[in-house]
């Protein structure tokens, strides 16, 4: 890659800066995205405020280009929905997940899965945001995350308000509820803390760092085996959630490109990787909690092979297994990040 061409990216990346504040308390109720109005709006889980844009590039396994500082735990938002279809893939693994298309009512893990509405829903539902479960969750209704969108030029002015559910895998929506749900399931499967399974069969034998931390919120810890255990989300859209350097991000990514090995371990099944990337039949540029670039409609600049994880503010993990490429962009605005995964592919040199 050439060193002039990177240098000039990463300066964009610093200029395109979010416009967030960097008091993300604030910015969680100033967020256009998310629309609510009291109670709906409030925050159960900690903030931190944000650091400044940083990143780092990824080629061949080699880190050649850092920007800002790398190491600072920051809020990654909705990156925490990609790092719970790992999770996933370690249940498969161990067998607590016999087949993704398994009702999850038939492992009676508590009555949130009896209702007509939401009896037939199975983990692949959870993982393609394609569930259309039915109920509320710390104190946050479903309705709460219907006719959201997310994206550039996304619409919210009815975001919060009725739609007419579908049968469960039949249609997309991203909505936070939801993925909190499918967290509990999965608190339920492991019968453990997420944040803990996650260290011990992930992030310790990739060699991450100890600063990262998964908080819950004030009301999501429950009772399994006689132990009181906090359910974690799948983002910060109330605060909590995932805080994490890039660094440890772009290892968790060098692990996935490597087809979930690390070294001569083998941390994801054989075949996950290309499930998690591959587009669900109902939405097309979105796989197991990762974002795809299906037909280049989600970034016109990188390659159809490109899938991201992706945090509001914005941050980004986008790994490219064709490039062999691995890139985390921490606090850069929406609107910019096109163009800028364009700076960064102008700097290949092979």
């Amino acid at each position: 890659m050439d060193k002039v061409a990177l240098d000039a990216s990463a300066a964009f990346a610093i200029e395109a800066e979010t416009k967030w504040p960097r008091d993300l308390s604030a910015a969680l109720n100033s967020d256009p995205d998310n629309n609510e109005p009291p109670p709906w709006n409030e925050v159960l889980g900690p903030t931190i405020d944000r650091a400044e844009p940083n990143g780092m590039v990824v080629r061949h396994g080699q880190c050649i280009k850092r920007w800002g500082d790398t190491t600072r735990v920051d809020m990654t938002f909705s990156i925490a929905k990609s790092y719970l279809s790992v999770l996933a893939g370690i249940a498969v693994r161990d067998g607590l997940i016999a087949s993704l298309d398994d009702r999850i009512a038939d492992s009676a893990l508590d009555d949130g899965f009896t209702s007509a509405q939401n009896r037939d829903i199975t983990w692949r539902h959870f993982l393609t945001q394609t569930s259309e479960w039915e109920g509320t969750l710390w104190s946050k209704p479903d309705l709460i995350d219907r006719h959201r969108q997310v994206g550039v030029g996304a619409d919210n002015s009815r975001k919060g308000t009725h739609r007419d559910l579908q049968p469960a895998g039949s249609f997309f929506e991203y909505n936070d509820v939801r993925v909190n749900r499918f967290a509990l399931a999965l608190l339920h499967v492991f019968r453990e803390p997420l944040p803990q399974v996650l260290k011990r069969e992930v992030m310790d034998p990739i060699g991450a760092s100890d600063t990262w931390q998964w908080h819950g919120y004030r009301n999501s810890t429950v009772t399994i085996d006689g132990k009181d255990m906090v359910s974690v989300p799948g983002g910060a859209h109330w605060g909590g959630g995932l805080f994490i350097s890039s660094e440890d991000h772009a290892r968790l990514g060098l692990m996935i490109l490597n087809d979930g090995c690390w070294n001569d371990r083998r941390i994801l099944p054989h075949d996950y990787v290309q499930a998690l990337s591959t587009p669900s039949s109902v939405y097309a540029n979105y796989g197991y909690l990762w974002w795809l670039n299906t037909d280049r409609k989600q970034y016109a600049n990188a390659p159809k092979t490109s899938f991201f994880a992706m945090g509001a503010g914005t941050s980004l993990l986008w790994l490219d297994p064709t490039l062999d490429l691995i890139v985390v962009v921490r606090w850069i605005r929406q609107s910019k990040i096109n163009d800028w995964i364009g700076t960064v592919l102008a700097a290949l040199r092979d």
